[in-house]
């Protein structure tokens, strides 16, 4: 699908507005506040079901509850506003952005059912094709969109509900790091600094790139960490790096050490930083995950930015015991994946991450590689 604007008409004969006019946000950076949504978790009443696998206090990516002693269902659900103008490309990047959830949790899709709000007197066409997007991307990993909700709503919206199928004994949380694991990102970061800079203009290789990270699966990184052994990963969305980070290293007990220059930026996004080019949900981002970061040393201020950047449809963050590291990168390059080893677990302090610079020394742990 080749990204381009797609206008039609409204029912009244009207241009139809480029649909990111039409939102205020713009993909997973539309989330609410971290700080808001963690206050609101903590009203819900307590869950003491033994079959619930996975609830909501260790926020991760997917609720997962055991049916029988060899099978779980992965529940999951991603909506969000267009972050592109062609309305198929909008369609496949929400589909693919819900369905990683299943992946991440080490599950297999078997059904999507489809949240949508589009305004009554909007072109159709432009929703059917949104629509057919979503169907088709999901298609492609192999399982239907059986049917879905529509509401009036004058700012579109559009993603899955999607019900997938898991072994508890292959379960992957991001509970389960251990002091050691190996960091490994398999999609470079800025997603949404391009599409905030395309929103104001500046249309290029940045936005390209984004578009086609966006539309990838994360099922063969999935598979990869699978075949490998590992039993934590989650997937990096709305709350950056930095805000997933946070959560993996709070639900497993431990700290994180990050190399600021082992960062992938998609190319050209450092620069777009620069000249200002963010999303709104960088600094709410960073307001909330912030008090757990520690800058260490000469860190690239621009590149501690993209650890904030909200993600749509990211890469999947893979904690990954260091015995079987090589195992990792080997079959993640089997499957045209590219891992890219960021950093490492560490005992303590338990819930923080600190990033350094490449002239400091390593973190009070053994090396990976030149890290």
């Amino acid at each position: 699908m080749d990204e381009q604007t797609t206008t039609g008409t409204t029912d009244d004969g009207t241009a139809q507005t480029p649909l990111t006019r039409m939102a205020h946000g713009a993909g997973c950076g539309c989330k609410l506040a971290p700080g808001v949504l963690a206050d609101l978790l903590s009203g819900l009443p307590g869950v003491s079901d033994p079959d619930v696998l996975v609830g909501t206090e260790t926020l991760d990516d997917a609720g997962v509850y055991r049916i029988a002693d060899d099978t779980a269902i992965v529940g999951t659900l991603d909506f969000f506003t267009p972050l592109v103008d062609d309305p198929e490309t909008f369609g496949a990047i929400a589909a693919t952005n819900a369905m990683s959830d299943v992946f991440a949790m080490g599950g297999t899709p078997l059904f999507g059912l489809a949240i949508t709000g589009y305004p009554k007197d909007g072109d159709r066409e432009v929703l059917a094709a949104i629509l057919r997007g979503g169907a088709a991307a999901a298609a492609r990993e192999g399982f239907p969109v059986l049917g879905g909700h529509t509401i009036d709503d004058p700012e579109p919206k559009y993603g899955l509900a999607v019900v997938g199928r898991v072994d508890p004994a292959d379960l992957t949380t991001n509970a389960a790091g251990r002091p050691g694991d190996v960091l490994v990102l398999t999609k470079a970061l800025g997603t949404g600094v391009a599409v905030a800079a395309a929103r104001n203009g500046i249309v290029g290789a940045a936005h390209e790139t984004a578009v086609a990270l966006m539309l990838r699966s994360n099922r063969d990184a999935a598979a990869a960490a699978h075949s490998a052994g590992v039993r934590c990963v989650t997937d990096v969305t709305g709350f950056g790096l930095a805000g997933h980070l946070r959560q993996l290293v709070a639900a497993s007990g431990v700290g994180a050490a990050v190399r600021i220059d082992r960062l992938p930026p998609i190319f050209g996004v450092l620069e777009l930083i620069a000249e200002g080019h963010l999303a709104g949900a960088v600094e709410r981002n960073r307001a909330h995950f912030g008090q757990w970061v520690d800058l260490q040393g000469a860190v690239d201020p621009h590149a501690a930015t993209l650890m904030f950047d909200p993600q749509t449809s990211g890469g999947l963050l893979i904690a990954c015991p260091r015995d079987r590291f090589e195992t990792l990168m080997t079959e993640l390059g089997r499957r045209g994946v590219t891992g890219h080893p960021i950093g490492q677990l560490i005992a303590e302090p338990v819930g923080r991450i600190g990033v350094i610079s490449p002239l400091q020394a390593p973190p009070p742990t053994p090396d990976v590689g030149a890290m």
